[in-house]
């Protein structure tokens, strides 16, 4: 697994880096694998997902796609269902706060990963781009659904019919990520924050969540239902009476998670 995915975990972080730019077949399995394992460890309450060396992730890797392309072409792209959208749906399914550090370049289903995550912090200059009509292919990874919810529907249809590259500044200007920092602060201010998010009520983050992921399509009725629904029980948490206990007295809460 070291080869193309490590995961080390410290102060409640689970670190997930992906150690090569593509998406291999070999990259995709381990790294489903790893956050599948992150999602069932209860010691976990927060996550970082990062890159190495110059790029986050670009995406397919294409020396290998072109191999199945010249295999069976029509077969060539089953890897969508198969096993880009389980991964997809197993970030966006994890209960605990993500933060993605994105190291450098961020390209096609690599931007679809990076905005499964909740907070993402960039390095300065780092290149981003759709990529995908680029090579002659739509969206997948739910990228046309991220980009809609996070900069609309008419720049999200600009960003995917003109792939054009566009960096970080620009990416934060649009809402897209959230912090840009130099490039060698990418894993220091990442990493902070991820550990800040371990430190704090994540019961409350876990609802925070659950709450943000049909809050764009629900009717107000039922995002106020489930808010009611979430509430009542955070309402009788340890967590919340440490808050309020730690307001009135002046100190900083403590927060487990119960």
């Amino acid at each position: 697994m070291a080869d193309t995915v490590t995961r080390e975990d410290a102060d409640g972080v689970a670190t997930i880096t992906l150690l090569r730019p593509g998406l291999t077949s070999a990259l995709r399995r381990e790294l489903l694998d790893v956050v599948t394992e992150v999602a069932a460890d209860e010691s976990v309450r927060a996550v970082l997902l990062t890159g190495s060396g110059r790029a986050f992730c670009v995406g397919q890797d294409l020396a290998e796609h072109v191999e199945s392309l010249r295999g069976n072409a029509e077969t060539s792209l089953s890897i969508v269902e198969a096993e880009y959208n389980p991964l997809v749906l197993a970030l966006s399914g994890l209960r605990v706060p993500v933060v993605v550090g994105i190291n450098g370049a961020c390209a096609g289903a690599g931007l679809g990963i990076a905005l499964a995550g909740d907070i993402r912090v960039a390095a300065a200059g780092a290149k981003f781009t759709t990529a995908f009509t680029g090579i002659g292919l739509s969206s997948d990874s739910a990228l046309a659904s991220r980009l809609v919810h996070c900069v609309g529907g008419s720049r999200a249809a600009q960003l995917l019919l003109l792939p054009e590259p566009f960096p970080a500044e620009t990416a934060e200007q649009w809402g897209l990520v959230h912090r840009v920092v130099p490039a060698d602060q990418v894993a220091d201010e990442a990493r902070a924050l991820a550990v800040r998010l371990a430190a704090g009520p994540t019961a409350a983050y876990r609802a925070v969540k659950t709450v943000l992921a049909t809050a764009a399509t629900d009717s107000l009725e039922e995002t106020l239902a489930l808010e009611a629904r979430l509430q009542t029980p955070l309402g009788t948490s340890v967590d919340h009476r440490e808050a309020v206990e730690a307001f009135l007295a002046k100190r900083p809460a403590v927060f487990t998670g119960h």
